[in-house]
């Protein structure tokens, strides 16, 4: 076994170090080179952290060692039975992911410290549950049942204190049963788990956790091991396979039950020491600490006088009753005056106590007061419901005598409820309660919509009322036939030839349309394949459902088609949408829905059923000819859009497989190497590029392939003489100006050499457009003076 101090072996690996002494003395130093050497630091929160628990010379180390690759100190029985691991243990779980952190505890029940030193081992204990993720308890298989041998004690004092002294988090109990017998592990498992279930029954648990279950915290495994030492073969091979249980341990249903809490890797050295150092502190692990204690006890009693003096308190019990009958006048500044009184005095009292525990109190005593007051606080927000519901009914009825509009009515007077209401909430805030009025408001507006929704369908009812009377007055009898004195029977007459009239009126309109129908169908169709529900144009993107699109525009003009094969004046139930939908739409006339609701073909006959023939406009047998002509016409319309669809997909992908860019690579090796060893091709092979890039920065290459392979290459090849032309002047124009630009150093020019550079200068601009081309380029040559050359 190494040297504490030494953490790193033969090769980089990382070998155990002794972080805590048998003494009880933690070594921080150990455990930061321990971290630097197994590279802890940068893990964040992606590591895990094993530890193991049980009596000794149970074959913790030896399990260790087997199950993770490490190099713990390990017994040798042929010297006997003793103690090897003393103190706390640390190492690294070899070719395990994620970082695995184990913990080599010193074993129970050990004569070295005898049966009254046991404090180290229950703060041993109490540490590896305190920082671990997944604790390991080796029981022997033999012992289980036994108080002692199955750590019973131990677990119940490591319980009852941990959620005392950390803020507990769902730990992971795997029991190690070593030596199992021909007992099943069902039975063991059983048995394990009821005592587990029973001590921590019997545990006491703090106020806060009175009603917590043993699941919450512990998350309890049971797996079986064969005799090391009988059986080595098997322990091995059972050992290897509670390995793969520890790979991705952090992962979501991993082993490691719970993550809440967890400190990143850089932290980890100064929590465990932390951690330790209260551990250490607190030696009788059955009680609280003295000043804990006393601050627990005295704040509680001061926290309760000061709660029932507010429970007496005159200006409390008169505000409550005021709220009982009404809305008081600032209600939130007196009730919030009044809890700050008893909160400061509580603060006054406590001052010196333990801060913490002096915190929690005055929670629990703020928490108590208003437990008492949120009765009175809804009674609150009741009454500012209300006031505002019935200010906006009071309003919007007398908006609406004034003949104002009824949309615009009820937008002033439920605007001008609200903000009454949230006024009233903002004088009624209680400050130490953080009370969210979107609910209230909320209900508010819900009710203000409920009674709008009524008055709107009692002022709807009213004008339908009006206008269905003066509709039946007007076809029972016009009041100027009273003039005449005629007969009941001649006004009869005269309202029949009327009705008569109008219907027929409306059957040469509905016969007029009916020739038509066609047109109409299509039109129907071609709107609703080509836009959207919110009647925006369908651009094909390749990943709409063609068939249901297609479905749905045939559906409509369907629909079309059915209102416009009858006239139907009356109420009876519309069965002719129903046949031709299943006659035409859902399969044909083999179809089984057909089969189910028809007993012959309903297209097959002249008439529709419940339909007289002078009420027919289109027969089945015309609809189902009509239905044929109207597939045939719009199926091209189908096809094409299926075909943009195509278009789109392969536009998405104009680059060839890689599968063929992998083998290129693969047959042009030889190539490659070429290249290197001949610099002037890879200078024009540089030269090519630059073309190329120029040339694709002045060409929408990708447009040009949408249409298709072929032309997209005759389109480049037609543009790219004059592209390269056009780059060509380009360079020149850019090099002619540096070489004439303004220098202070060079000496003027003679006057015959600017005059011939003003000639050659002055001649007009030569400019290479292309039309065609998405983004044209043009090159020009610039007029130079030469004056300040």
């Amino acid at each position: 076994m190494d040297a504490p101090g030494g953490v790193v072996g033969v090769g980089g690996e990382c070998h155990a170090a002794q972080v805590v002494s048998a003494d009880g003395e933690m070594d921080a130093a150990a455990m930061e080179r321990f971290a630097a050497a197994a590279g802890l630091w940068g893990r964040g929160l992606s590591y895990a952290v094993v530890s193991i628990l049980g009596p000794q010379g149970s074959g913790k180390s030896t399990l260790l060692n087997h199950l993770f690759g490490t190099s713990f100190r390990e017994m040798d029985a042929l010297k006997g039975r003793h103690q090897t691991t003393k103190g706390i243990w640390i190492a690294k779980a070899v070719g395990i992911e994620p970082f695995t952190v184990v913990l080599d505890l010193e074993g129970t029940d050990g004569r070295e410290r005898g049966q009254d030193d046991t404090a180290f081992e229950k703060q041993s204990a109490l540490f590896a549950l305190a920082v671990s993720d997944i604790v390991m308890i080796n029981l022997w298989c033999h012992d289980i049942g036994r108080e002692h041998a199955a750590n019973r004690p131990l677990l119940k004092t490591v319980f009852q204190v941990l959620m005392r002294l950390f803020s507990p988090r769902k730990t992971t109990l795997l029991l190690v049963i070593r030596d199992k017998t021909k007992t099943p592990l069902e039975y063991l498992t059983q048995a394990l788990k009821e005592d587990i279930q029973k001590i921590w029954n019997s545990v006491q648990k703090p106020e806060a956790y009175k009603e917590a279950a043993l699941s919450d915290f512990f998350n309890v495994e049971v797996t079986a091991l064969s005799s090391y030492e009988e059986k080595k073969e098997l322990f091995k091979e059972q050992v290897g396979q509670l390995r793969q249980r520890f790979y991705h341990s952090i992962a979501l249903g991993g082993l490691a039950a719970d993550r809440r809490g967890v400190v990143p890797a850089s932290g980890f050295c100064l929590s465990a020491l932390q951690i330790w150092k209260v551990i250490r502190e607190n030696k009788d692990l059955n009680l609280p600490a003295h000043k804990v204690m006393v601050a627990t006890v005295r704040c509680e009693e001061i926290a309760n006088e000061k709660l029932k003096n507010f429970l007496s308190d005159k200006g409390w019990l008169e505000l409550d009753a005021v709220v009982k009958s009404g809305l008081p006048p600032s209600f939130g500044t007196k009730l919030s005056a009044i809890l700050d009184s008893y909160l400061s005095e509580y603060d006054m009292e406590t001052m010196y106590f333990d801060e913490g525990v002096r915190a929690a109190k005055r929670q629990q005593l703020q928490s108590s007061m208003l437990d008492h007051t949120y009765p009175a606080i809804e009674r609150v927000m009741e009454h500012l419901h209300l006031v505002a519901l019935n200010k906006f009914k009071s309003d919007l009825e007398q908006s609406l005598r004034n003949t104002e509009g009824f949309a615009e009515s009820v937008r002033q007077c439920s605007q001008a409820s609200v903000e009454e209401f949230d006024a009233g909430i903002r004088d009624t805030a209680v400050k130490h309660v953080q009370c969210d009025a979107s609910k209230a408001r909320n209900k508010l507006q819900e009710h203000i919509q409920a009674h709008v929704e009524s008055i709107r369908n009692a002022k709807l009812a009213e004008l339908k009322a009006n206008y269905e009377k003066k509709l039946s007055d007007a076809i029972a009898g016009p009041p100027s036939l009273s003039e005449f004195e005629l007969d009941q029977t001649i006004c009869s007459k005269m309202v029949s030839d009327l009705r008569e009239h109008a219907r027929s009126v409306v059957e040469m309109k509905a016969r007029e349309e009916a020739g038509n129908v066609l047109m109409c169908m299509k039109e129907r169709f071609f709107t609703v394949l080509s836009h959207d529900r919110d009647l925006m144009p369908r651009t094909w993107m390749g990943d709409e459902d063609m068939r249901s699109i297609t479905r749905e525009a045939r559906l409509g003009a369907l629909r079309l088609m059915s209102v416009m094969a009858a006239i139907r004046l009356d109420d009876k139930p519309n069965k002719i949408e129903r046949a031709l939908t299943t006659a035409l739409l859902d399969g044909g006339p083999l179809s089984h829905k057909r089969s189910i609701e028809f007993a012959s073909d309903p297209l097959a006959s002249s008439t529709w059923e419940e339909v007289s023939p002078k009420d027919t406009l289109i027969t089945p047998v015309q609809c189902k000819s009509i239905w044929r002509q109207f597939k045939a016409e719009t199926e091209y319309s189908v096809a094409q859009a299926m075909s943009m669809q195509e278009a789109h997909r392969r536009s998405k992908s104009w680059l060839p497989p890689a599968w063929t860019i992998l083998l290129l690579a693969i047959l042009g090796y030889n190539e490659f190497m070429f290249l290197l060893r001949n610099p002037l091709y890879l200078l024009g092979l540089f030269v090519a590029f630059v073309l190329s890039y120029a040339i694709w920065l002045q060409y929408d290459i990708t447009a040009y392939f949408r249409h298709g392979t072929l032309s997209a290459l005759l389109t480049i090849l037609s543009r790219l003489l004059p592209t390269i032309m056009d780059i060509v002047m380009q360079i020149i124009n850019m090099s002619h100006r540096h070489k004439h630009s303004p220098h202070p150093s060079r000496r003027p020019q003679p006057i015959h050499a600017q005059s011939f550079m003003n000639q050659t200068w002055g001649q007009p601009q030569v400019q290479y457009k292309f039309p065609d081309s998405p983004s044209s380029s043009s090159s020009s040559v610039d007029s130079n003076s030469g004056d300040d050359s």
